[in-house]
């Protein structure tokens, strides 16, 4: 079996890259998290015309039809560049839950078209998330009540109600919505609805294991650029034993969450059984590594790194408020727990990936 990327997806990444590299420089960045808004129209637009709010939108609503193995490279160049956008819960977590949605659905088609479009934002109100993101942006909210999808308007959330809820990541803005359900905002039903919010849980979770691990690799790749030119004793610090040992632990963490990542996208996009096990190894690992890489930057720049003019402040703060997104580590932890220690539990080598 081929474990290894195709030539049309690592294109995909490259093309990505190069272009969040022109988009989001550290400086636009620091203007956006300064904004009421936290988040740049502009940048949206651009987004949206690169086909990026399209890639998971079914073909018949004029999407690309693109599958969780796509957004597990996306996530990690949205996370190297730590861009200030919605674009993850619009155009993956809530597309792959309205996706989901019977097909003769008219709201289903309308809303898929304008997001491939970029033409709407849409909140996700699970209830893993105590707080939600992005609210004050939406135009439309999903939100589970009991099991049961329901789609609302902004305005419909109460969000305005409970006051601004600050958060370390200086682009984020959160509420605590107030939602009464009627039988006009119901899409889906409790006993339907269940088994599409935890798989769109387990997309929350591997879209924030994949912005972890960009992030981790951007925090390297600044302490290594830093180490190289911080000299001290006319030395740069790079050449010291200690130093080296702190970034080498980083790139370890790195490289052993990388097939966590992709083996949790695999499942996902195949609808393995375990997906769920698979995802929250993904989350804890790549979270982990991202957390060792701000640990071990901040050690390596000194007390600079905490300040705003040095650039590993807002991807170490994004990894912060990252971490407890879409499930806390005790959260996932007790998903694997609960897998491995069943009866009967399906581990060893010979499970990996079936015979």
């Amino acid at each position: 079996m081929d474990f290894t990327f195709t030539e049309d997806q690592l294109v995909f990444k490259e093309a990505i890259s190069r272009f969040l590299m022109t988009e989001a420089a550290p400086e636009m960045l620091r203007e956006i998290w300064e904004t009421e808004a936290g988040r740049s129209p502009e940048l949206h637009r651009k987004i949206a015309e690169q086909g990026l709010t399209a890639l998971s939108v079914p073909e018949a609503q004029g999407g690309l039809g693109m599958d969780d193995i796509a957004w597990a490279l996306l996530t990690q160049e949205l996370g190297y560049y730590a861009i200030p956008d919605s674009m993850v819960d619009t155009a993956y977590v809530s597309v792959g839950l309205l996706s989901a949605l019977p097909e003769d659905l008219a709201v289903r088609n309308e809303i898929l078209a304008q997001v491939a479009e970029g033409d709407l934002r849409i909140a996700v109100a699970h209830s893993i998330n105590p707080l939600v993101a992005d609210v004050h942006l939406a135009d439309r909210v999903l939100v589970e009540h009991e099991g049961a999808v329901h789609l609302v308007t902004r305005e419909q959330t109460g969000y305005e109600n409970s006051g601004a809820h600050s958060s370390i990541d200086s682009s984020r803005r959160l509420s605590k919505i107030s939602f009464t359900p009627t039988a006009d905002s119901q899409v889906l039903d409790a006993q339907a609805g269940a088994q599409l919010w935890n798989e769109t849980l387990n997309r929350g979770a591997l879209a924030v294991a994949g912005q972890s691990l960009g992030l981790a690799q951007r925090m390297l790749d600044l302490s290594v650029d830093y180490a190289v030119q911080r000299k001290q004793f006319g030395k740069p610090i790079g050449s010291f034993q200690a130093v080296k040992h702190k970034l080498a632990d980083v790139v370890s963490a790195i490289e052993f969450a990388k097939p966590a990542l992709y083996r949790a996208a695999y499942a996902l996009a195949n609808n393995d059984p375990r997906a769920d096990v698979y995802v929250s190894h993904a989350k804890l690992t790549c979270c982990e590594a991202a957390l060792l890489a701000a640990r071990h930057g901040i050690q390596v720049h000194g007390a600079m790194g905490y300040t705003w003019e040095a650039d590993l402040q807002m991807f170490m703060k994004r990894a912060w408020a990252l971490n407890s997104s879409w499930g806390t580590r005790e959260f996932h932890r007790q998903r694997i727990a609960d897998d491995i220690f069943a009866d009967g539990a399906a581990v060893g080598p010979q499970y990996t990936f079936g015979e």
